[in-house]
């Protein structure tokens, strides 16, 4: 039920181990694109826009509870890379304490504070209570984001990467099923997919819980494994607070370009939220790549095989590079036709903010490929700070455009938002993954 990444050929393991992930982050993204299809198509242009208007407060509180989550899982990987059993169990102990006291502190935290931040973020009146109604349902589902992401990570960790994509696809169907039903027979507003992929996501981390139960021996931690261990949790917490924050810092650039995207009108705050959809859909293969980096790099950091790690860099670069490629022709041929599952094609204006917004991204993925793959080998090696410092980048970068560019250009320069941002955390990240390579040829 393990993989050992730490002999083989490099960029084998990593496209055998990226290809589950990248499925997985299909079926992820369908809790996301299935709701907005269906909001857009049976709610109208106002729910959809309520609903895209929350996204990057979504991203900034659910990217924490992930990225948290998935910093834990590095010192497991490194543990099992090192053949340290025991403390690899006390690593996942010690991590599940983390995210029970975690999740109860964000959930009563971020759902008191909703409200006035959508008031902050210049949220349209028109669209204002049904970003409420759908983000709040989402935020009192922390609890099962932390579930999933924590046991998934887990597994990953351990080399499997395809165990998780199965209890996704069983989700992804439960929540497609749940949408239709909230909407079509329970007549219910954007709360309905709100619900369905709260449930979804829990359903998911309880069957990998079991599974985890019954079949992961390596995991039977004993009851003197279970005590909670301030030692333990200080590096977890090191590991995998600055891995959070990173997503967090991140997300607030994007808040401040949503607010001005706000500004703009709902027609433009619909258009780009069906792009930013498909977006995310499209750049799995590139945020595979990137996430098969830090369980990869982990096992070789535990079992001393640091000169596999430029390598394996190098190699996913060059696939994310060619997987970038694909992705912007694909969105430039069949770009217009995605954007209709999301809106009418009546919408002309609308269809035509999304599309101009879709090729701008895409256009610039090979610099997402390298923000993805350095950032999270810089994290497997253990430098998870640098993760903030690129997402402090990115944030500027971001606020930049939002407030400068945007402000004097319009739409045309929140097109240019993400591909800024991911330009500057490049200038830091790629000096940063040889400084820390040296520090460790040093250490070592």
């Amino acid at each position: 039920m393990t993989k050992d990444m730490t002999t083989g050929s490099p960029v084998r393991l990593i496209i055998s181990f990226a290809v589950p992930m990248f499925l997985g982050m299909l079926f992820q993204q369908f809790y996301s694109m299935v709701d907005t299809v269906i909001v857009g198509q049976y709610l109208g242009v106002d729910p959809l826009a309520g609903v895209g208007s929350t996204s990057s407060l979504n991203f900034m509180v659910i990217g924490f509870c992930t990225g948290v989550c998935n910093g834990f899982a590095i010192p497991v990987a490194q543990m099992f890379g090192a053949r340290e059993e025991s403390r690899l169990r006390r690593f996942v102990a010690n991590s599940t304490w983390l995210c029970i006291l975690f999740s109860v502190i964000m959930t009563l935290a971020v759902v008191a504070v909703c409200r006035p931040v959508l008031r902050l973020m210049n949220t349209p009146a028109e669209i204002f209570e049904y970003a409420y109604l759908y983000i709040v349902i989402i935020f009192w589902g922390i609890p099962c984001t932390f579930l999933y992401n924590l046991l998934a990570g887990i597994i990953r960790s351990l080399g499997d990467s395809r165990t998780p994509v199965l209890f996704l696809a069983v989700s992804s169907i439960l929540n497609i099923v749940l949408d239709f039903v909230t909407i079509l027979i329970f007549h219910m507003g954007v709360e309905g997919p709100a619900l369905a992929t709260v449930l979804s996501q829990g359903v998911s981390g309880l069957i990998c819980l079991l599974y985890i139960k019954r079949k992961y021996l390596i995991l039977k931690i004993s009851h003197e494994e279970w005590k909670p261990d301030g030692k333990y949790m200080k590096r977890l917490c090191f590991m995998g607070v600055p891995m959070g924050l990173q997503y967090s810092v991140t997300a607030i650039g994007t808040l401040v370009v949503q607010a001005a995207i706000n500004g703009m009108g709902t027609a433009v705050v619909a258009g780009v939220t069906a792009a930013q959809k498909i977006n995310a859909f499209i750049a799995c293969p590139v945020e595979a790549l990137g996430q098969t980096m830090a369980p990869y790099t982990g096992q070789n950091m535990g079992a001393g095989r640091t000169d596999r790690i430029g390598k394996g860099l190098r190699d996913a670069s060059l696939v994310g590079f060619a997987a970038s490629a694909g992705c912007f022709f694909l969105a430039l041929f069949f770009g217009r036709g995605l954007i209709l599952l999301f809106l009418d094609a009546k919408e002309m204006q609308i269809i035509a903010y999304a599309y101009r917004f879709l090729l701008h991204c895409t256009g610039f993925y090979c610099l997402l490929t390298l923000v993805n793959t350095v950032r999270f080998t810089i994290q497997g090696m253990g430098f998870s700070v640098f993760a903030i410092i690129s997402g402090v980048m990115e944030m500027i970068a971001r606020v930049a455009v939002a407030v400068v560019i945007a402000g004097k250009f319009g739409f045309a320069g929140i097109c240019f938002a993400h591909p800024a941002a991911w330009l500057l955390a490049d200038l830091f990240l790629i000096p940063a993954f040889f400084y820390c390579r040296k520090k460790l040829e040093i250490k070592n």
